[in-house]
């Protein structure tokens, strides 16, 4: 894209998100990548509690891009953040929630988009054995993906991280059972101790290049892409209006210029109707 070709872009990490996301980048919008190893999001928050996350995702993403950019002296960044558990429309499914962000200070955009996905091993709990400890351990893709062993899951006391190998997780896990009557275990959610994660960070880099070569009609500026589904679409029968989306809103961040787009179907299945079908 020309727009960003040759531009330098600092992806805001600590955590090697680079890896799936610099190729992407670099191939699809003509950017060169680099990242401060000095920069520490960490300061924004962890998933293991040692530092309060006391910002919304998208809050947290806008702060990482920015202190990057003043940090760095540049006007092009990007990030990615995580959220997991349980996914908000399948019981009992966990998630991972990857949030992606744009920020372009030379042309005043933020640009963001987002990946849902089940393809997650978060989770964590309470052993006292061996059998235990090793059944979790297969269960959550170990040692490919890290683990954490703690005290308990809302304690910080005898926090272990990274835990990527058999005689490591047995040691440590020895040591603590030694000072208390269980331990908890938990997957190592940071991304460059799970291959799963970046699999879906990668996808949401992806969507957003998408987003990011799709241009507004009016203005011409990238980012253009839908921002609302609105839902309400007629029964075919009775003609109340369902659950189903009836139409798309399209709205350009840099001129607000919007346009909504119908649903290919002009009215919806009975079977989704509340009146007709209750």
């Amino acid at each position: 894209m020309e727009m960003y070709k040759n531009r330098k872009l600092l992806i805001a990490t600590k955590h090697k998100k680079e890896s799936v996301m610099a190729p992407i980048l670099e191939r699809e919008l003509g950017v060169t990548c680099w990242v401060d190893e000095n920069f520490d999001t960490d300061e924004l928050g962890t998933f293991t509690g040692e530092v309060e996350r006391t910002l919304d995702p998208i809050s947290t993403l806008r702060e990482k891009c920015l202190r990057a950019m003043r940090k760095n002296n540049c006007d092009l960044a990007i990030a990615s953040e995580g959220s997991f558990g349980q996914h908000p429309s399948l019981f009992f499914v966990n998630a991972d929630d990857e949030l992606v962000m744009l920020l372009d200070s030379r042309h005043h955009l933020e640009i963001v988009e987002r990946e849902l996905s089940t393809e997650t091993n978060y989770n964590g709990r309470d052993i006292r054995t061996e059998e235990e400890l090793f059944a979790f351990a297969e269960e959550v893709h170990f040692p490919s993906h890290g683990l954490i062993l703690r005290k308990s899951a809302d304690e910080l006391i005898d926090l272990q991280k990274g835990i990527m190998d058999r005689a490591h997780l047995l040691k440590t896990f020895h040591d603590l059972m030694q000072k208390y009557e269980k331990v908890y275990v938990e997957t190592d959610m940071r991304a460059m101790y799970n291959p799963s994660r970046l699999k879906v960070i990668e996808q949401a880099t992806i969507k957003l290049v998408n987003r990011i070569k799709s241009t507004c009609p009016h203005c011409h500026m990238p980012g253009f892409g839908i921002t609302e589904a609105k839902r309400g679409l007629a029964c075919d029968i009775c003609g109340e209006p369902t659950q189903l989306v009836k139409s798309y809103v399209s709205v350009c961040s840099n001129c607000n210029y919007s346009m909504e787009e119908e649903v290919a179907s002009s009215t919806a299945d009975p079977m989704y109707c509340n009146h007709c079908n209750p």
